[in-house]
This record gives structure tokens, sequence and C-alpha cells, in this order.
């Protein structure tokens, strides 16, 4: 949109021009065409507008070749409607106009279509109004529904745009948007107020005072888009702005939820292993049975008495007692 504005601009200047006998469009017109087109071909793909602006370019191309000034008027005419349809494509195709915020959503209402129509049409009503000094009064009738025509158009876009900005000015969190759109609303009407009192509706139309205002109406216009469009960039960047800050916000508390859940699950087992490590090896206590004991270390060894090994079952001495009494006796000393 940035790029479009001079563009209207200079299809006014050039149309002007070109009904007063000028054949070499001006220089803001070819420097505006190759600013669309540089924008064009960066962000042609993404809002779909490449096919338009190839077909508007080719408009503006073979516009020095018309001859006569009806003519010349009506090829101006066809390549401005182009143009502002290429902003109503710019808006939907980026989808501004669906936009959430209240003041840019009256702000991309005011600077891509009340203000270029506003332009287009006080252009074409200060170029009417010249046609008409020139013309046999056979022909006057139908240039003159066309200036009244763009008379009532001038002033609903001026209301319009008139209501727009007051709308983002009241519903806007910005401190720099009343401000700066106070002083430009006002040169811009007071431009108004001038075309108006020259085009004298129901009369004859002063072409001078016409021509004088238009120029100021142009020059205030281009001001109040410029700036309309910083405020514009601006509250997207805020936009923009807070949105990351949510981003990064959200990422952040995502991480240490994270954190804490891997803390919840590792922090058990770590402390089971630390109790495991500060735990000694509990020695065999008092109240242990001799048998746990021995079963642990093994029979202890005993002496080596008169039978040989006591290892050995079938070579031990018998104890007291423990006769066999079906074994016979062998000895008298025994007995």
């Amino acid at each position: 949109m940035t790029a479009l504005t001079p563009l209207v601009s200079a299809l006014a200047e050039s149309q002007s021009t070109g009904i007063q006998g000028v054949s070499e469009p001006p220089e803001s017109l070819a420097a505006a065409v190759t600013r669309v087109s540089a924008v064009d071909a960066k962000l042609g793909d993404d809002l779909r507008t490449k096919p338009r602006w190839a077909d508007l370019k080719d408009k503006i191309s073979k516009l020095p070749k018309v001859t006569g000034p009806v003519n010349i008027l009506n090829a101006h005419v066809e390549a401005s409607d182009l143009t502002l349809a290429l902003y109503a494509a710019v808006r939907r195709n980026a989808q501004l106009n669906r936009d959430p915020d209240g003041d840019i959503s009256n702000l991309q209402q005011a600077v891509a279509v009340d203000m270029p129509s506003t332009v287009t049409g006080v252009n074409r009503m200060g170029d009417y109004a010249n046609l008409l000094q020139g013309l046999p009064a056979a022909s006057r009738a139908q240039v003159q529904a066309q200036f009244a025509y763009e008379v009532l158009s001038v002033q609903d876009s001026v209301k319009q745009l008139t209501e727009n900005l007051q709308a983002a000015v009241d519903n806007t969190e910005s401190d720099t948007l009343s401000g700066s759109l106070v002083s430009a609303l006002d040169s811009f009407r007071r431009g108004v107020e001038a075309m108006n009192r020259g085009a004298n509706p129901g009369g004859t139309p002063n072409a001078a005072t016409m021509s004088t205002a238009q120029s100021t109406l142009q020059l205030a216009l281009s001001n109040l888009s410029g700036i309309t469009l910083r405020e514009m960039d601006r509250l997207l960047d805020n936009r923009l702005d807070s949105i990351d800050y949510r981003r990064t916000e959200a990422i952040i508390m995502a991480a240490l939820a994270l954190l804490l859940v891997l803390g919840a699950l590792i922090w058990p087992a770590v402390n089971r292993r630390r109790e495991a490590e500060a735990t000694p090896e509990r020695p065999a206590g008092a109240g242990e049975s001799t048998r746990g004991a021995l079963d642990r270390t093994g029979p202890a060894p005993g002496p080596v008495g008169p039978y040989g090994n006591p290892g050995n079952p079938y070579n031990q001495a018998p104890g007291y007692g423990d006769l066999d009494p079906t074994r016979r006796e062998r000895s008298g000393a025994v007995r």
C-alpha cells in the first residue's frame, strides 16, 4: 500500500497534464511504476497480485499513445479504476479487511479505500471542470453528468474517510495516533471545502479555484496517507512484538514444566541410591544362633583322637552309654 499511494497521485498528475496537451507522462509516474513492480516481485505471489499488476502496468505504458482530451481522460479513468481494484485485492488477500483490532481495521479502510477513492475523485472533478470549459454545448451534457457524479462520490468518500479516522482514534491504544492525524485531517478538510466551492454544484464550476484546491487537497491527502500508513505499521509491529513475547513466555513456561516433571521422576531414584550407599553392612548379632554361625563358617576342626581322623564316623570312640547291646562281647575285661 505504501508503494501504491504514489501511483495514485502520479496517475492523477498524468491525467491532468494529458488533457492539457502534455504528451510526455510525468517522471513521478515512471518512478511509481518502478516501485510497485519491485514490491510486486517480492510480494506478488503471496498477495496473488501479479496478473492484476501486469495488466495495469500494460495499460499505464499505453497512456502516452492516447490522443484527444476525452480519450485521454477515459484511458486514465480505466487505469485509475484498475489501481483501486488492486488496492482491494491487497486488502482482501492480506486479510487486512478482516483485522480483529478496531483501530487497524478502520485505518486500513481509510488508507486503502477512502483515500485513494478521494484522490481519484477529486482529480476527476478538476479535470471534468476543465473539459467543460472548452467543450461545445452539444457535447457538455455527458461530461456534466460525470462531473456531478464525481462531486457526489467525493463527498461520500470524504464522509467515510472522516468517520473511519475518527473511529480509529476512538478505538486505539496508540499514544501518537490522535496527535498525528489532527493537523493532517484539518488540512485535508480545508482542501475539501475549497474544492466544493470551486465545483459549485448546480452551477458553473470555477476551474481556476478547483485547480488550486486540487493541488492543496492532493498534498494534504498524500500527507494524511503517509501518517496513516506509518501508524498502521507501528500498530502491527507492536502486535508482532506482543505475539513474540507471549510465544517466548509460553516456551519458557513449557520448558519449566518439563523440568519439573523430569525432576519428579528422577528424584525418588536418586534418594533410593543415596540411602543404599549410606547403609553399612550389619555384623552378626549376639542373638544369632550358633547354627547360623556354623552355616556361615562351617564346622570347627576337632582334636585328633586315638581312633584316627575324627571326621570319619567309623573311626570314632563310642561315648559312655552308647554301647550297642546287640553286639557280642569280645573281652572278659569289658564284662
